[in-house]
């Protein structure tokens, strides 16, 4: 069945800013690989290689490969940095250790999410990692909230990102370092030099499998595509697309800026309350404070849906002729075999066991809302 038919790839909401569409340190590496290059956040990104579903359930069986360069890297420096962070995040930034990285929300003054970023601390900065369609709204959010002598830098265009997701990620990374990186923690991190180039892996991801995301100098792409190269001729992994980074990470219920997260929704309904530290002060604590005290009016649930027809984005969620929803995000499951959504649905019909419908194509298809995440690998890690 044709790409478009079974799987859409989300779009984001804010492009780079200017009209130039830039390509990433591994293009040519994409290249090589025969990838179906699309234009996303103003990057020309790989959206499928052999195929969504063959890289998705061997990203679930063994470890692929991700380019994630045009994720947004900002770094901050300097007196107040802290502070800063602190104002604008839903989480405790001061107490992090250098080598850990923290999930957060930065909010707007009505607790609408702006973005969902993870910080992570250096000895002498903190890293933002954004969405990349809001890496410049992230940048201009945190400058205009600088005060003393906070100095923020986007490194995004001048280093490279990689993702390494599946089970056998880690026993590669212990294989090729020698176990010096293969014990990191989940949502810590590890920085050294490797022929003069200095790099950072991170113990995180998107996918729902244990793995790792590495940044490096743009200089470095050549000379890592080379690498990556080899690795691909030994079997050791494959490269995936955006595609099947949608489909997995759909599967593992992790939100998606856009369509689950967005200005208008805050952390509580998103069912993100552990991220955010209500006893702290930040932008928009008030608001969601509110929320947290009167309860939400809507909640993000997961559905399983009857048949193999995908429900899109904006789709109709009813509880007989009433419409109770809408979906955000859906599929067809390659792990499971089904379909599956993500949707907004009002509190009153959002508890798990209760059946609902969803229009789809103007016609009406039955659905339950079961248990988040769709998929969890057999070690499931404690919260980010």
């Amino acid at each position: 069945m044709p790409i478009s038919r079974r799987f859409v790839l989300p779009s984001p909401t804010v492009h780079n800013g200017n009209n130039q569409v830039l390509k990433t340190p591994l293009y040519n590496f994409h290249v090589q690989y025969g990838a179906k290059m699309v234009d996303f956040s103003g990057w020309e990104m790989p959206l499928l290689y052999t195929g969504i579903v063959d890289e998705h359930l061997y990203t679930r069986q063994a470890a692929s490969l991700f380019d994630i360069s045009h994720m947004g890297r900002i770094e901050m420096r300097g007196p107040g940095s802290d502070d800063l962070l602190e104002r604008v995040c839903t989480r405790r930034i001061a107490d992090m250790h250098v080598g850990q990285s923290r999930y957060c929300h930065i909010c707007n003054e009505q607790g609408g999410i702006i973005d969902d970023v993870i910080i992570s601390r250096f000895d002498d900065h903190c890293l933002v990692v954004c969405n990349g369609g809001n890496r410049l709204t992230v940048k201009e959010w945190l400058s205009s909230h600088a005060t003393g002598q906070v100095r923020i830098t986007d490194t995004t265009e001048s280093t490279l990102m990689i993702a390494l997701q599946g089970p056998d990620t880690m026993s590669f990374i212990r294989r090729i370092t020698h176990d010096e990186l293969g014990d990191i923690k989940r949502y810590h991190f590890s920085s050294g030099e490797l022929m003069g180039m200095p790099y950072t892996v991170f113990r995180c991801g998107y996918t729902g499998e244990d793995g790792v995301e590495v940044i490096l100098p743009a200089m470095a792409g050549q000379l890592l595509g080379g690498f990556l190269a080899q690795g691909v001729t030994d079997n050791r992994f494959k490269p995936a697309g955006l595609g099947a980074r949608d489909t997995l990470r759909l599967e593992a219920a992790m939100p998606l800026y856009g369509h689950e997260l967005h200005t208008q929704v805050d952390s509580i309904s998103a069912g993100m309350a552990w991220c955010v530290d209500l006893e702290k002060d930040f932008i928009g604590v008030e608001a969601i404070r509110a929320i947290a005290r009167k309860g939400p009016n809507i909640r993000l649930v997961g559905l399983r849906i009857e048949g193999r027809r995908i429900a899109r984005p904006n789709a109709v969620v009813f509880d007989g002729n009433q419409k109770v929803g809408e979906i955000t995000s859906g599929t067809f499951s390659p792990t499971l075999q089904h379909c599956i959504a993500l949707a907004y649905v009002r509190c009153d019909y959002s508890t798990v066991g209760q059946k609902l419908a969803v229009e789809i194509s103007g016609k009406r298809t039955e659905a339950v809302i079961v248990q988040l995440p769709f998929y969890k690998r057999p070690k499931q890690d404690a919260k980010p």
